[in-house]
């Protein structure tokens, strides 16, 4: 099977081209769990394979190291642009691409005649407690205490879904945070029904943010897109940030506008090919 190995800001996947490359979808799980291993396969946060669709120009099937399907990806979104383009699936400069059922509208920027950054319209973010899902008596979960028994502390968490569910903390340092000791029981806490990814969030200022992730599924990963989408939100909810927001994850910045008149989120960040083989 070919497969081409991409990241965006060092959350990277294997991509799986689904027009020429058929495999039954009970095998998927654990051949992506064999290939994300860094030690005995190709080395990755999980596959993405690029499919038909008949609601958009593209679908993102995608799946998390633990061969757990995912409902979205940001930075996996954004390699999906700049494959379909560069491999020439499409000469098209804006694309829709289908994950998990909803739809989302990509911009690409052309350096060369290859794709080196992509914009996407990631929808407006969701708030309510039952659609994240959280389980709460609030119709939102902002500032919410949690408290993780294992590790007799409370956490305050802001919960925002981009199409997957975000539970997001603020802490005055990121840096040496023991992210693996505290991220596996957010992930698994009983009130997250789906289990939740997790970002770490230190304010730098009213336009920039420091963050680490825990991403289910996964575990900690240099970059998460839709992570970074919730982040946003979850400041400006806050009263920490403006409307746009850089954040700067362990593997670069990626660029967060909500534009709250109309409900939308706007994502901007690389997209990078490392190799291409065959396994």
């Amino acid at each position: 099977m070919k497969f081409t190995k991409m990241h965006g800001c060092g959350n990277d996947y294997v991509y799986i081209n689904g027009f020429t490359e058929k495999m039954a979808n009970e095998e998927k799980p654990d051949w992506v769990r064999k290939v994300s291993d860094r030690h005995f396969g190709i080395g990755s946060d999980g596959a993405i394979f690029i499919n038909p669709s008949e609601k958009a120009d593209f679908e993102m099937e995608m799946y998390n190291a633990d061969g757990s399907r995912s409902e979205m990806c940001g930075n996996g979104i954004r390699c999906v642009g700049k494959y379909v383009y560069d491999y020439g699936l499409t000469q098209k400069k804006e694309i829709t691409v289908e994950s998990g059922g909803q739809i989302k509208y990509l911009k690409l920027n052309i350096q060369d005649e290859k794709v080196t950054e992509v914009e996407v319209n990631m929808g407006a973010p969701i708030l309510v407690s039952d659609l994240i899902p959280v389980k709460s008596e609030k119709p939102q979960v902002i500032k919410e205490p949690l408290f993780i028994p294992q590790l007799n502390q409370t956490y305050e968490i802001t919960c925002v879904s981009m199409g997957n569910p975000h539970a997001v903390i603020f802490l005055d340092e990121v840096a040496g945070l023991e992210i693996e000791k505290i991220g596996p029981y957010v992930e698994h806490h009983e009130a997250f029904p789906n289990r939740t990814n997790t970002e770490f969030v230190k304010v730098l200022d009213e336009e920039n943010v420091e963050m680490r992730v825990w991403e289910r599924g996964t575990g900690e990963t240099l970059a998460c897109g839709t992570g970074c989408c919730a982040t946003a939100v979850a400041c400006i909810l806050n009263g920490f940030t403006k409307d746009q927001v850089t954040v700067h994850v362990l593997g670069g910045k990626i660029k967060i506008y909500w534009d709250r008149e109309n409900n939308l989120v706007t994502m901007t960040g690389p997209a990078c090919t490392v190799f291409e083989g065959e396994i």
